[in-house]
């Protein structure tokens, strides 16, 4: 007998032990699923599915809708190849909609310059203690590599002591669904920040396993980088919101602006897909807009009519 909530245990154990799932996927993927058992009462077909669906479409933005069906038609698809059901409900439901564009926000150069400087210039206080100014060592290495890589925060702050290799200059990252991607670090103050920071923190970097630890001695969490960005913000003076995955997407949008190939820039983020990368393209264009706009030469001609 049919039991939806069996069935989804069943699922979620695929996903982690035959899929290897990224752990923050397979918990989205088992709150999706909760939220459809509580609406389904147990029943998994075509007339649950579409008035859930259009509830979905009711109480989220787009994406969020859209990720949510994709659970349900993940998880449908996983019944059917374990002829758990004959019929995949999904073949005769029509899910596709056009997602508003949300273009990333970025950072302008000349304020991620701003707050690299603000944490050198925090190096030299000869006032802080000697843990505070290894932590500021620290606040230095993952600013730097953020720019650096483009790596999301959730990769810098579970990397592996032995995936920093300062020898042969290289940072192995592990994103989502566990795709290892290499990246070269080839700046030498990105280097020394690097290096200052791991003879800070050798002892505990070498017992831990891990290369960015927190004050307890243990990982270092998202939400401490966080934190640690907007203190350097607000030191700044600057009024706007900056988040570290914003580091991403200007690290992205500033190479495509240097006309590095989409390509590379999709390999260097980690994308399964060309099309996750290509929104980068709309920022682009945009900013050549803004250029065209404001400073092409024909704007300072002024023709006399007369």
């Amino acid at each position: 007998m049919f039991n939806l909530r069996n069935e989804v245990k069943g699922f979620l154990n695929h996903c982690e032990f035959n899929k290897k799932l990224d752990v923050k996927t397979i918990k989205a993927y088992s709150i999706d699923l909760e939220q459809f058992c509580e609406f389904s009462s147990g029943e998994f077909n075509k007339e649950r599915l579409v008035n859930y669906i259009a509830q979905l479409h009711q109480k989220y933005k787009p994406k969020t809708a859209k990720r949510k069906i994709a659970c349900l038609k993940a998880f449908a698809g996983f019944l059917v190849y374990e002829d758990i059901i004959d019929e995949n409900p999904f073949a005769k439901i029509k899910t596709s909609f056009k997602e508003p564009l949300i273009l990333p926000k970025t950072i302008p150069l000349a304020i991620i310059q701003k707050i690299l400087a603000c944490a050198y210039s925090e190096r030299e206080n000869p006032c802080y203690a000697k843990y505070r100014k290894k932590e500021i060592l620290r606040d230095i290495a993952i600013l730097e590599l953020l720019f650096a890589t483009g790596a999301r925060v959730s990769e810098i702050c579970t990397l592996k002591s032995n995936s920093v290799d300062l020898m042969n200059r290289t940072i192995k990252i592990f994103g989502k669904g566990s795709r290892e991607r290499i990246i070269q670090i080839e700046n030498p103050d990105v280097l020394k920040a690097l290096y200052e920071y791991y003879l800070a923190f050798k002892g505990d970097i070498e017992n831990k396993r891990l290369f960015f630890i927190n004050r307890l001695h243990n990982r270092l969490s998202e939400q401490s980088v966080r934190f640690m960005i907007k203190k350097y913000v607000d030191r700044i003076g600057h009024n706007g919101h900056i988040t570290p995955h914003m580091f991403r997407h200007s690290f992205a949008t500033l190479l495509l602006e240097e006309e590095v190939d989409i390509r590379y820039i999709q390999r260097l983020l980690g994308h399964s897909s060309i099309t996750t990368t290509e929104i980068y393209t709309h920022v682009s264009l945009a900013k050549q807009k803004e250029i065209l706009a404001t400073r092409h030469p024909r704007n300072r001609i002024r023709v006399d009519e007369g």
